[in-house]
């Protein structure tokens, strides 16, 4: 498998003293660009990814939508961009990074705003923080249920001891202790459902080649903690645009039960459930994701 040539251009913003470098796919549908007699350009979707991503997960997506303009950022600290300075990287600090950049490179319109995995906790906070800057929120194997409550605690505290022993190592080694190889391997391996050989090898491809981009091990540490700290209920009553949440039916990160009820507590919300995923369907399954945000971006 391999990524689509989708040509962006890359730009770079300075925001909250990060260089914050972001894509841009399809630029000429900006929205409101060119436009003339009324006419209206197409939305601007907004992407933000998860925990240890870069804006290349989810290029897939982007794909799948040729008639909208796509934007979507390296968080600050992880890929090509660099750390905030004086801001926490939290789930605050993205918040404030995604709502500045929403207002450099919005248009003349509010946003598509769409957030994956950790992305869909920053999302969230921006849609309810700053609602008229987002027209609609699509979450992408959104984070519903509490990282240290429930099944999956042990698997939580067991990574959240990994992630402190990183960062308190002397700082190559904790690097290395983060981006061991086998170790990538094996978080990419549990979290992929798919039997396509193929697909597992390109995932894993994936997953070594952007998954250790990150500035610190303390940075990614912080991340990490703000991840199992929060989830998307925290802003649920306060969002009351049109939302998409799109689950992997087998995802473990984001397990379905807490996904409908999220559903069901937000005021606008529709649940597309992809069969035979897990938490990754931005790389598994994004003709779906995509498909399913086509038709919701396309109803009134």
């Amino acid at each position: 498998m391999v990524t689509p040539e989708l040509h962006p251009a890359e730009r770079v913003a300075r925001i909250s003293g990060a260089d914050v470098h972001y894509w841009t796919y399809r630029d000429d549908l900006a929205a409101g660009a060119d436009a003339q007699d009324g006419a209206v350009g197409a939305d601007t979707v907004l992407m933000v990814h998860g925990l240890r991503g870069t804006h290349h997960g989810l290029e897939l997506i982007a794909a799948g939508l040729p008639d909208h303009r796509v934007v979507i950022p390296d968080l600050p600290g992880f890929g090509d961009s660099g750390p905030m300075t004086g801001q926490r990287h939290d789930v605050a600090g993205y918040a404030k990074v995604i709502t500045e950049l929403i207002e450099q490179v919005g248009g003349q319109r509010p946003v598509v705003l769409l957030g994956h995995s950790f992305g869909s906790i920053i999302a969230a906070r921006v849609a309810a923080t700053a609602p008229e800057l987002v027209r609609r929120l699509v979450l992408v194997n959104p984070i519903a249920t509490p990282a240290l409550r429930g099944p999956r605690v042990l698997l939580s505290g067991l990574t959240s001891a990994y992630y402190t022993l990183g960062k308190r190592l002397p700082l190559r080694a904790g690097h290395s202790l983060l981006s061991n190889r086998w170790v990538v391997l094996a978080a990419s391996r549990a979290m992929t459902r798919t039997k396509d050989k193929q697909l597992r090898e390109f995932i894993d491809a994936n997953h070594l080649r952007h998954f250790s981009r990150f500035h610190s091990p303390a940075l990614v540490s912080e991340t990490f903690d703000a991840s199992t700290a929060h989830t998307v209920t925290e802003h649920a009553d306060d969002i009351h645009l049109p939302t998409l949440l799109i689950a992997g039916e087998s995802d473990e990160i984001a397990p379905l039960a807490g996904q409908r009820a999220l559903a069901a507590r937000m005021s606008d919300a529709e649940l597309v459930v992809i069969p035979g995923v897990g938490h990754l369907v931005h790389y598994e399954t994004p003709g779906p994701a995509a498909e399913a945000i086509q038709r919701f971006l396309g109803t009134p």
